[in-house]
């Protein structure tokens, strides 16, 4: 066996068989711990009624009985008329039917917080001066 230490590499280059490898690993440890995680994306999509191309629409997966939302996004002329409390609710519809027990997201104070609210997301912690200015903060929903 090599006595040699790993080399550490800085990039800002994406490297998508490097982040394979690194996921892969935390599944396997994450498994290890709490079993297998259903770990299943899931989108909701808005599309053109003519054209079929994707608008906006909500991106994200569940994982361990909850649904994370990562990506949410809507054109200004496809918002304030519900649809996107429409998406969220779907969204969490197909996860209950999935087994979730709730979801979470994040929001910067310039995008949506008011919105998550009045879905019924409460937030459970925030990092402020991030980015600089504003708030980053974290909701959670229990179904």
């Amino acid at each position: 066996m090599s006595t040699a230490l790993p080399s550490i590499e800085v990039s800002d280059a994406a490297d998508a068989d490097a982040q394979g490898v690194v996921l892969q690993g935390i599944l396997a440890f994450n498994e290890a711990a709490v079993g297998p995680s259903g770990r299943r994306p899931l989108s909701v999509l808005v599309r053109d009624p003519e054209t079929g191309a994707v608008r906006g629409g909500l991106t994200g997966r569940t994982d361990k009985k909850w649904l994370f939302i990562e990506l949410f996004y809507l054109p200004e002329d496809l918002r304030r008329g519900g649809l996107g409390a429409e998406l969220i609710a779907r969204a969490e519809a197909e996860a209950k039917a999935r087994g979730c027990v709730g979801a979470w997201l994040d929001s910067y104070s310039f995008q949506a917080p008011e919105f998550y609210r009045k879905q019924g997301y409460t937030e459970f912690g925030h990092v402020p001066d991030n980015p600089p200015g504003h708030v980053r903060h974290f909701f959670r929903k229990v179904f």
